[in-house]
């Protein structure tokens, strides 16, 4: 159930506590993923990184799942700076090439901006995706609701709610959808990513800040449970 402060922005003593999480995750490139048992041949995954990040910050999640049995791809195109229509139709490239080399649906795993273009993308190639997993993504409640539109609009030609690509972000992909979220979160509130009924198929709450969503062993072993139950 949302109430008042799911819903508003994360304060920013909550802000704060993003910048020891930040430095975690930077550590966590240098350690190995938790032990994790392979569980066979699994699903290839594309994962796609939050704003102002590369793929080298989701190789911990990346690792993870691979450990788990999967096949993974980061998303192949240097930071994600914002909606751009390059790099959604890059996206779309990649998944049609990893779809085709394997012969297999993909899963979208998208990191809070990454999950906007995973719900997106799952609309437009239903027919080759498996599940998309958000973590820590505004899809709901506004595109207002987190710490970042600011520097999102800082950062390009246009505001949140008019991207040069059409996003109908509360609108729930025709796929299995699951939004991980965490009231733990800095960034974005915990109602935006959580989402109301019927924008996901299932609501996952996680316990860590913003910044280790891709890092956390608690996240990722939840990523590979969704997963597992494809």
């Amino acid at each position: 159930m949302t109430n008042s402060t799911d819903s508003r922005r994360p304060s920013w003593t909550e802000l704060l506590r993003e910048v020891p999480a930040a430095a975690r995750l930077l550590a966590a490139q240098l350690h190995a993923h938790p032990r994790i048992r392979p569980v066979g041949s699994q699903s290839p995954v594309i994962v796609i990184p939050g704003l102002l990040t590369p793929d080298i910050l989701t190789r911990p999640i990346r690792l993870a799942l691979g450990a788990g049995g999967h096949r993974t791809w980061g998303w192949g195109q240097g930071f994600n700076t914002g909606a751009k229509r390059r790099k959604f139709a890059g996206l779309l490239d990649r998944l049609d090439r990893v779809a085709w080399a394997t012969g297999e649906r993909v899963a979208l795993v998208g990191w809070s901006l990454g999950g906007l273009y995973a719900r997106e993308a799952a609309k437009r190639r239903a027919d080759k995706i498996s599940a998309v997993v958000t973590l820590g993504t505004p899809f709901s409640h506004g595109l207002r609701d987190n710490n970042a539109w600011k520097l999102y609009e800082a950062v390009n030609d246009h505001d949140v709610d008019h991207p040069p690509i059409r996003v109908a972000a509360d609108q729930k992909p025709p796929v299995r959808t699951v939004a991980i979220w965490s009231r733990q979160d800095g960034i974005v509130a915990p109602a935006s990513a959580r989402g109301r009924p019927g924008e996901a198929d299932e609501h996952i709450e996680v316990r860590c800040p913003h910044n280790e969503l891709v890092s956390h062993p608690d996240v990722l072993k939840t990523v590979l449970a969704v997963l597992q139950r494809q």
